[in-house]
């Protein structure tokens, strides 16, 4: 087995900085473009595990190189190209400090908050007997924060604009392009027999125009039910049978780990992480349609940095 990514300490062509975040690498290139590394680091309850996944950042970055190219046509995205498997090239923006969260279904946290008595969602009121995994009349849009530190936090768009973090006309066209390409993304996945069940998008400006940023519709960002079967379990109240990285979370629940004080990190063996990467496998060829091609070789690391560095000495 390809031996995992899990850290990442390049000098390309034109580098001002770079930032590690949970799972990908962000390197600023002359401060006009950033080549984001999806690594195989794999994170949950807030912190990175112990272990990576390998492959993991090639099904991640394929699937949001895909999506990316499938609803260029609704609103301008900063990609420009993904010189490796792991490796998407794009323009710099100035983020906004916002995620829009968008959700077809009542479930997650939303249901959590539901169920616990809260009726105003974000701006969006609900109405009394909503059932879990209730489907909305209407996707609502629950946007949330980008905390520096700690949780998200929900927010209205109320407030978002009277808070400055973004300006109103912004935040409509945000808001306009987040309904869009949830539609896409909704079509594309019944054409696969799966249901979008919520996904988040963020957002960035450059020269005075907003342009969608980061990943899309991966199973890291986004729920996905099987379309099969939903409807009976639904009217049983059964757990829909999903697509996404939560089959990670219940597992370190059931090994009694939420990162919470006092509680210990079960062990990643070999087997579970095979397991998991396997899984993201199959997760791509669920969500894609297509066969998933294992990228050789085990010096990912000199791939990497000689393709980035090939494709901007040659841009």
């Amino acid at each position: 087995m390809n031996r995992a990514l899990t850290r990442t300490d390049f000098r390309f062509k034109g580098q001002k900085s770079v930032y590690h975040g949970k799972v990908r690498d962000v390197y600023n290139i002359d401060d006009d473009l950033l080549v984001m590394v999806a690594t195989d680091r794999i994170s949950a309850f807030d912190i990175i595990l112990p272990k990576g996944i390998p492959f993991k950042g090639q099904v991640l970055n394929q699937i949001a190189s895909k999506f990316l190219d499938a609803t260029a046509d609704i609103c301008p995205n900063w990609k420009l190209a993904t010189p490796d498997p792991m490796v998407m090239v794009g323009l710099k923006c100035e983020g906004f400090r916002v995620e829009m969260v968008i959700r077809g279904y009542l479930t997650g946290s939303a249901w959590r908050d539901y169920s616990a008595g809260c009726r105003n969602l974000c701006g969006n009121i609900l109405p009394d007997g909503m059932r879990e995994n209730q489907k909305f009349p209407e996707p609502i849009i629950t946007p949330s924060t980008k905390a520096e530190e700690g949780h998200d936090e929900n927010i209205s768009r109320e407030e978002i604009i009277a808070q400055g973090l973004v300006g109103k006309e912004d935040y409509a066209l945000m808001e306009k392009y987040t309904r869009g390409l949830f539609k896409r993304g909704t079509e594309m996945a019944a054409e696969k027999g799966l249901i979008l069940v919520d996904t988040k998008y963020e957002f960035g400006k450059r020269d005075g125009k907003v342009y969608l940023i980061d990943e899309i519709h991966t199973p890291d960002s986004s729920r996905y039910f099987y379309a099969d079967g939903y409807r009976e379990k639904f009217e049983k109240g059964e757990p829909q049978k999903q697509l996404s990285k939560e089959f990670v979370r219940q597992w370190l629940i059931k090994q009694n780990f939420m990162n919470r004080p006092g509680q210990v990190m079960p062990e990643f063996t070999d087997a579970y992480v095979e397991s998991v990467s396997d899984r993201y496998i199959e997760l791509y060829e669920h969500i894609i349609g297509e066969k998933f091609v294992r990228e050789s070789g085990t010096d990912l690391a000199s791939r990497i940095e000689k393709n980035v560095n090939d494709w901007l000495e040659n841009r």
